[in-house]
């Protein structure tokens, strides 16, 4: 019974004394629903890849790298919103063929940099 409580009272949030920061990129990891077929590697180099680049080229995905296993990509995004990233990503072509799943992550500045400067930031708000 003890273990039960100490366990919740863990995954209680604890807030943080820190400011709130604003999601400025979407940290995106794709990994393939499974092993790449024959299919789907064609599907990579005649669709994917290209519309990838377009993205790129357009300034919507700021960075991207492939996961050592082979089985995914991960982008860093210049966008502020999960949905938008979701929508983007749904559109190419692995995710319209449902073939890649996409974790989508929200990331902002570090919020301990925050505490470095001696008044708050008035434009924060």
């Amino acid at each position: 019974m003890l273990f039960v409580a100490l366990t919740a009272r863990a995954q209680t949030p604890v807030p943080s004394p820190l400011a709130s920061v604003p999601t400025t990129k979407i940290l995106a990891i794709g990994r393939l629903n499974g092993p790449p077929t024959p299919e789907v590697l064609k599907l990579l180099a005649s669709r994917e890849v290209p519309e990838t680049v377009r993205l790129y080229m357009a300034g919507k995905i700021d960075q991207w790298y492939s996961l050592q296993n082979g089985n995914g990509v991960v982008f860093i995004l210049n966008l502020s919103s999960v949905e938008e990233a979701h929508s983007m990503l749904e559109a190419l072509p692995l995710g319209q063929a449902k073939l890649m799943t996409f974790e989508l992550i929200p990331i902002g500045p570090l919020r301990p940099l925050a505490l470095l400067l001696a008044q708050p930031d008035k434009h924060a708000q």
